[in-house]
């Protein structure tokens, strides 16, 4: 088939003319791989591009080099990437690779000009297609009937791959979150394929397998899929509580849909403790907002409610006025996401934080001097703003102060 979708030609800026110009006059063939066809072909602009070529990282130096083109961070070039600037615009362009030795983690590759080899050693079918310049499709797996049939299957044999590289696992199910239409629709040979091979995640850095567990937590059908990483015995290597509440899961889940939560804020509802938090950082080394926010979660999420009567928003503005943390606001938004508070949400975010109207210097010129009486009738007038609701000003706190 070949491909005339208006996000294709859209692509065609003045930087891709120019490199597919310069690979053209050399006879070294292009296209678009992975990722970027996939999405090309469901109708999604893509956010990133990668292209696969015959040439080697030596021949695409050569070439550029005697365009002038510069070349930029040459880290990927022993994987046989190379990235070149043209017109304001980075282009990523790896050689076609066999996979020579895998040890789950890391592979050693070595340069090929066949296409199919190429896709035989990529993950799902849907990641392992090309795209022609000219639109012409190359789909060696039927990963394009599988994107029609939102399928996510191997390329090959399931076990294989995973073997060739365990995260591979987590990407089964960020794929399947995002492309499956319903969940539960796997083939039983890839659950047994992951079962079998699930403590090869031990062995992956938690930083990788943090980037994939939050996509996942993003994505569609996420109580099904951590449910599976249960069933399927993948939870323990990947730092989840071994006893998580996968009824707490499944409820907060429900409530998040459409509220755009953070990762941790769906992730938390597993957890039972701050135990669970800590865990999950010693092994995925969370970033210091992520865990605050998963303690944070833990210790208020039960407690911290709406009150009763006209004012339900009150002891969520009351803890923050109360905090002297940073950032308590954030969090407070992604307690009432956990909660489903769907309307306090919204009154939240639209309510201005008050600042109070007294200061020590109206104190002093009431005749208040020493420091101490000063910070305890501060203290005093803060209480009775907070009782008010925050709408006492200035002149009527400090006409209570005479009373006080």
């Amino acid at each position: 088939m070949r491909l005339q979708a208006p996000q294709f030609q859209a692509l065609f800026t003045p930087g891709l003319r120019s490199v597919a110009e310069l690979f053209g006059k050399k006879n070294y063939e292009l296209r678009i791989a992975g990722g970027a066809v996939r999405d090309l072909l469901s109708g999604v602009t893509p956010q990133d591009i990668d292209f696969a070529t015959t040439a080697t990282p030596a021949e695409m130096k050569e070439m550029f080099t005697a365009a002038g083109v510069r070349l930029i961070n040459n880290k990927g070039e022993k994987h046989g990437t190379i990235t070149a600037r043209l017109h304001e615009q980075n282009f990523e362009i790896t050689t076609l690779r066999i996979d020579v030795v895998t040890d789950g983690r890391h592979a050693e590759v070595e340069f090929t000009t066949d296409w199919h080899k190429d896709a035989e050693r990529r993950d799902l079918t849907v990641n392992s297609m090309f795209l022609g310049l000219d639109g012409t499709l190359y789909d060696f797996f039927n990963g394009y009937e599988d994107l029609k049939n939102k399928k996510i299957r191997f390329v090959g044999k399931a076990a294989e791959r995973i073997q060739e590289d365990y995260l591979r696992i987590l990407r089964y199910f960020r794929f399947y979150g995002r492309i499956a239409e319903k969940p539960g629709d796997h083939e039983p040979n890839t659950l047994q394929a992951i079962k079998e091979n699930a403590k090869g995640l031990a062995g992956i850095s938690g930083e990788r397998i943090w980037v994939e567990l939050k996509k996942i937590l993003l994505g569609n059908h996420v109580n099904h899929l951590v449910q599976l990483m249960y069933e399927l015995d993948i939870a323990q290597y990947i730092g989840l509580p071994l006893d998580g509440n996968l009824e707490e899961f499944a409820r907060v889940t429900k409530n998040i849909q459409n509220l755009s939560p953070k990762p941790m804020t769906v992730l938390t509802s597993l957890f039972k403790g701050k135990d669970d938090v800590t865990n999950l950082d010693l092994r995925l080394k969370i970033s210091k907002e992520e865990k605050n926010l998963g303690l944070f979660l833990v210790k208020h999420r039960q407690e911290l409610t709406k009150a009763p009567g006209p004012e339900p928003l009150r002891p969520y503005q009351d803890l923050l006025m109360d905090s002297r943390e940073a950032n308590t606001i954030a969090k407070i938004l992604e307690l009432l996401k956990y909660q489903g508070e769907e309307q306090l949400l919204k009154e939240m975010q639209g309510w201005t934080v008050p600042s109070f109207p007294v200061s020590g210097h109206d104190l002093r010129k009431m005749g208040v001097s020493s420091g101490k009486e000063i910070g305890t009738a501060l203290q005093q007038l803060r209480e009775e703003w907070k009782k008010s609701g925050y709408h006492m000003d200035k002149e009527e706190l400090l006409s209570c102060l005479k009373k006080l």
